[in-house]
């Protein structure tokens, strides 16, 4: 096995404790040593001069979608950014779904739409349950490590007939029976999707007894609210408090009820008006975790994330397709409602930014927002969303913008990364094509740069903290998260004076980061002077 000695850096151990100047010794895959610099240092087959670095535990993406890549033959195409930005280990089955367990009722209820959004290479879904999936990326030798959740979304879509509402008792059981499977599989826990279809329409006792399975099992449940917004579809307009603040609430209450781990998901405040939730928001989850609940959330340093073009366009019009989208009077309707929306939230089509066209012909319109794009077809930024929705079925994916702030008016995405309660993820959609959500490349970066090292939001060894150890610990991961003795070998190197994104420049993408040395995987390394080394795959799935 080989050896390699990593000397005089700045330790940062992931536990949050002071950095000091020392060496990691890794022996094979995992670390043999970690210690101050004092005396002679200990021989080894390589050694790597780490002077004026940080030397820490690989970062975890604790909030990814890129498990749908991972099972394909050239994933490290479209997913090394992650390991250029330092990223070791993906979370996956994030918001409601998972690529298993999958069977053929789920083609026959859902259709493949709805998960061709995730990833824009087709999957082969060969493989039935957790298992089966754990060990299909098993078998495509995955570019970085990978645990999944169990989605809930994908479960009721697997195993039930009722597509919405609440399901009668023997297609609950078979549900909590493919759960319970799953995490026996070595799922790290259970994701809801409260947003989306058939999330959304899940009553409160259905998501109870989901969270008492996860909960008898010793593992999180993670969450996308029903509601990010002060307002949204989700509860009658009539419900004159601030919608995403009553979605939180309900989260909470099924966390006191069940004694679940609760993690709540990339938690943003979608529209300027929305902004002075957080606030409010962030006073609930200290005030339960001082109750005793144990919850706590995730968020990317962006005031942008990616979804779907559909992402505004209530039920009533979306059940009318593709017939809606020609009826005059539908898209009366649909233009008067939309303008009332946008007004009471804060949003704008500017805050509408191409990602990926879905088509072909359209991949040139990538990273331009909504008023460009109509503009080129000489037609209204509404018409041009339409468009873009019809003729790609709603597969068109979009950066939307003002989340938790706007550039210079960002204290509610400040407000929430600087609290301790806060892990960090990308929650990044990553394509082989299309304009890349910022996420994907430099989120971990920009953590590091800007809020650590510009603005002292927090300090270096509190970051590292909550991008390795606390969300190790949060999924139960036990072998990595930190630098200790007989840990895996998850190791970044970066630079604290130049550790930065490249930040995007409308219409051009982000750019790769600034400072990322070397990374190691399993004792591998995969990086080298920031540049991911062609063709090595070291990861591992994490079974919990």
């Amino acid at each position: 096995m080989k050896s390699i000695l990593i000397k005089n850096g700045w330790i940062i151990d992931g536990t949050g404790s002071g950095g000091f100047d020392g060496h990691v010794r890794i022996q094979g895959d995992k670390i043999e040593a970690v210690a101050k610099t004092n005396g002679d240092l200990p021989v080894a087959d390589e050694t790597i001069d780490a002077a004026g670095h940080v030397v820490a535990p690989g970062f975890i993406d604790m909030h990814s979608h890129s498990d749908w890549a991972l099972p394909l033959a050239d994933h490290d195409i479209c997913l090394s950014p992650l390991l250029e930005q330092g990223v070791t280990t993906v979370v996956g089955g994030n918001c409601g779904f998972s690529p298993a367990p999958f069977t053929a009722k789920t083609r026959k209820v859902m259709g493949m739409d709805h998960f061709n959004l995730m990833i824009d290479k087709p999957l082969d879904y060969q493989w039935t349950t957790m298992a089966d999936f754990l060990d299909r990326v098993d078998q495509a030798r995955p570019l970085l490590n990978m645990a999944e959740l169990a989605g809930h979304g994908t479960i009721r879509l697997a195993c039930a007939d009722t597509r919405r509402g609440a399901m009668p008792e023997h297609e609950r059981a078979v549900c909590l029976d493919a759960l319970r499977e799953s995490l026996d599989a070595g799922a790290c826990g259970l994701s809801f999707g409260l947003g989306y279809d058939p999330g959304m329409y899940s009553p409160a006792d259905e998501i109870d007894v989901f969270c008492r399975v996860a909960a008898e099992a010793g593992k999180p449940v993670t969450v996308h609210l029903k509601a990010l917004s002060r307002i949204s579809p989700t509860y009658p307009v009539t419900y004159l408090k601030p919608h995403n603040v009553r979605a939180l609430k309900e989260m909470l209450d099924a966390a006191r009820r069940t004694g679940v781990r609760l993690q709540v998901s990339h938690l943003i405040f979608a529209g300027r008006r929305s902004w002075p939730t957080a606030e409010t928001c962030l006073n609930m989850i200290a005030d339960a975790r001082k109750q005793g609940v144990d919850v706590m959330f995730d968020a990317f340093p962006y005031t942008c994330g990616n979804t779907t073009i559909n992402v505004v366009l209530p039920y009533w019009f979306l059940a009318g397709l593709p017939e809606a989208a020609h009826d005059k009077w539908m898209r009366a309707r649909l233009r008067t409602e939309m303008a009332v929306g946008f007004g009471l939230l804060g949003f704008s089509f500017s805050d509408f930014q191409l990602m990926d066209a879905a088509v072909n012909e359209w991949q040139e319109l990538n990273g331009y927002r909504l008023p460009d794009i109509a503009a080129k077809w000489n037609t209204t930024p509404f018409d041009a969303m339409l468009r873009l929705s019809r003729e790609t079925r709603g597969q068109a994916m979009v950066l939307f913008h003002k989340y938790s702030g706007e550039p210079g008016r960002e204290q509610a995405l400040d407000a929430v990364l600087a609290d301790d309660a806060c892990l960090f993820e990308t929650d990044a959609i990553i394509h082989f094509r299309g304009h890349p959500n910022p996420a994907t490349l430099g989120a971990f970066p920009k953590i590091l740069g800007r809020y650590v090292r510009d603005r002292k939001l927090f300090s270096m060894e509190n970051a590292v903290r909550r991008m390795t150890g606390a969300s190790a610990e949060r999924f139960g991961i036990r072998d990595r998260g930190v630098l200790a003795r007989g840990k895996k070998a998850d190791v970044v190197i970066f630079d604290p004076a130049v550790v930065d994104e490249t930040a995007p420049r409308d219409p051009a993408p982000a750019g790769k980061p600034k400072g990322i040395a070397q990374v190691f995987i399993n004792g591998v390394q995969v990086v080298n002077n920031g540049d991911y080394i062609s063709g090595i795959r070291a990861g591992e799935v994490i079974r919990v």
